[in-house]
């Protein structure tokens, strides 16, 4: 989840003009909207409360991830004669199911040491130009829960996670010496910080020497490796007709090329058992360690009364991917409902668990084949393989341009003047705007750290084109809030949404009125996140005029919507804003 950049091209880090948050903004991430207003409190009482996604309980979300790994399970597996211990470097990939790093560690090995390390670069640090959290608490209690769960697949599977605190570059060569690795098994990234990482990893490896067995004469002694491998898409990096450097710029592109041309590789089978672990030298390292809590992390939160609460880890994914596709039966109607707002079933949710690899997209993929097999086969079943594709090229995009994805100009270089206002994106980010439509989204965000796709759009475009702030004070403020946060993603879609991506759609605007009119014609998704609406008349709660706050900038393009009721909020921008230079 790292981005920041390499020595070899750093950035000069002058845009940085707001002062660097105070553990107060820590705790202010994790605390929901009906706990930051009493008012707004106690008039939510008998709207929706929380919702739990997956909504299946523990025990249905265990039987659920049980009966996919059996599936996947093959008795006839065996190793491959492969000898000593492999460490498994588990890193934003925190499943057992489909995951070949964990697979292949199996097979080169008589044991295998799963390891994760509590980066304090991940978990304390700060964003790179605004300095705000790397990652809040919200994300941070997904990320734990996700941890546990993996320690028990893991123990279910005859191994368990051993967990440190520091830096992998620190801690994997010291276990590796301990336990006398052969190989640190992990899975492949692509941003500069990841890379970085990868790359310490690698010299910290080549200064451990391992001894050989036998005659001292006849082997000598070696260095443990790392094997990197890729995973986290749905297609793989081998199977593209292009090299990376060569990805076509615009999706369309990509996507009609990979579909008709590459294929979806299978899901790695498991073995009956995976284990046994190494049966030395953990002592000397200081046993297995335990999964960090919230506090040690020095960040605290307050359980949400609204919105949704996703439950981290692998058995909650399965669940979800259960619940969605065959016991709710989602999935035939997802082209239809995915631009909903409100409630945990108009789109899959499953993006928190992608971005922490607690769940496979090859999974998926073979889940809506079979649905198309067993029950239907129509557009909305397509669609969800259409979006795991973008995201897959935005990964692969993040590959080929490197770091000018977090570039102010953006892949393309565009040269823009944007506004860095403090009071202006505060507006923004806090949800006190004036535009109920981005106040709820942000509210939203801030509450439960999840925001629909729709409402993504809306709010960057708002920022950006309406606003005129600069987009990455948006991507930082989303990299520290979003439970599905992964820099490939984010930052290729921010690029979009403020013009300086690979698009051919430079200035996508996204109309508020119109916005409002399609996706929450009855005012009942702002109505829910700013319960003072919920008195207004339904046409009237996105523009309620006098009987909500003042907006803080007009719209660039408003169609004359507002004429009737707010002309008490005609201001102009303040002087000292930048406008977007076309």
């Amino acid at each position: 989840m790292l981005h920041f950049l390499s020595s070899s091209s750093p950035l000069n880090p002058q845009f940085l003009l707001l002062p660097r948050q105070s553990a107060r903004l820590r705790v202010l991430l994790s605390i929901p909207v009906s706990a930051m207003s009493s008012s707004s409190s106690s008039s939510s009482r008998g709207t929706l409360a929380a919702a739990a996604v997956p909504s299946l309980s523990a025990d249905e979300a265990s039987a659920a991830a049980d009966e996919a790994f059996l599936r996947y399970t093959s008795p006839s597996m065996r190793r491959s004669g492969g000898g000593g211990v492999a460490i498994v470097w588990f890193r934003n990939d925190l499943r057992v199911l489909d995951n070949e790093a964990v697979v292949r560690a199996w097979a080169a090995s008589d044991a295998v040491l799963p390891v994760y390390c509590v980066d304090p670069r991940i978990f304390a640090g700060s964003t790179h130009y605004f300095g705000f959290p790397k990652t809040g608490a919200l994300r941070a209690q997904f990320l734990i829960e996700c941890l546990e769960d993996l320690k028990r697949n893991l123990t279910k599977q005859g191994l368990d996670l051993l967990i440190r605190h520091g830096k992998p570059e620190d801690i994997l060569p010291s276990i590796a010496k301990a336990v006398t690795a052969h190989t640190v098994y992990a899975h492949k990234e692509t941003c500069s910080e990841e890379l970085l990482v990868e790359h310490l990893v690698r010299k910290g490896l080549e200064q451990v020497v391992i001894p050989q067995g036998g005659a001292s004469n006849q082997k000598k002694p070696r260095n443990p490796k790392l094997q990197l491998i890729w995973g986290a898409t749905l297609y793989h990096v081998d199977d593209l007709l292009f090299s990376v450097n060569n990805l076509p710029d615009v999706y369309t592109q990509f996507r009609k090329a990979v579909e008709s041309k590459s294929s979806v590789r299978n899901c790695s089978k498991l073995p009956p058992s995976l284990g046994p672990p190494p049966g030395s030298g953990l002592d000397e390292i200081g046993g297995w360690g335990t999964v960090p809590t919230l506090e040690s992390l020095g960040l605290s939160m307050t359980k949400a009364e609204k919105g949704m609460h996703f439950v981290g880890g692998e058995s909650a994914a399965l669940g979800r991917v259960h619940e969605y596709f065959w016991k709710k039966d989602q999935l035939k109607v997802y082209k239809e409902t995915r631009n909903g707002m409100l409630g945990p079933d108009y789109s899959t949710k499953f993006s928190p668990w992608l971005a922490s690899g607690s769940l496979s997209p090859r999974y998926i993929c073979e889940e809506v084949k079979r649905y198309e097999k067993q029950r239907i086969a129509n557009d909305s079943t397509y669609w969800v393989l259409f979006e795991l594709i973008w995201r897959d090229y935005f990964r692969f995009i993040s590959a080929k341009y490197g770091n000018s994805i977090f570039h102010l100009g953006g892949p393309r270089n565009v040269e823009s003047k944007w506004s860095q206002d403090q009071a202006l994106f505060e507006s923004w980010r806090d949800g006190r705007t004036g535009y109920p439509l981005i106040d709820a989204n942000m509210k939203e965000l801030l509450a439960t750290g999840f925001m629909s796709n729709r409402g993504r759009q809306i709010v960057c475009s708002f920022l950006v084109r309406d606003m005129g702030i600069d987009w990455r004070m948006g991507a930082e403020w989303f990299e520290t809030c979003l439970l599905d946060y992964d820099p490939a993603s984010n930052y290729g879609n921010w690029t979009y949404g403020a013009g300086v991506g690979n698009d051919p759609r430079e200035d996508r605007y996204f109309s508020i009125p119109k916005q409002a009119k399609t996706y929450d014609p009855d005012g009942e998704y702002v109505a829910y996140w700013l319960p003072e609406l919920r008195s207004i008349a339904k046409e009237r709660r996105n523009f309620p005029g006098a009987s909500y706050i003042k907006q803080v900038v007009p719209l660039k393009f408003d169609g004359g919507h507002q004429k009737r009721d707010q002309q008490f909020n005609r201001q102009r921008r303040p002087g000292h804003m930048y406008r977007r230079q076309k």
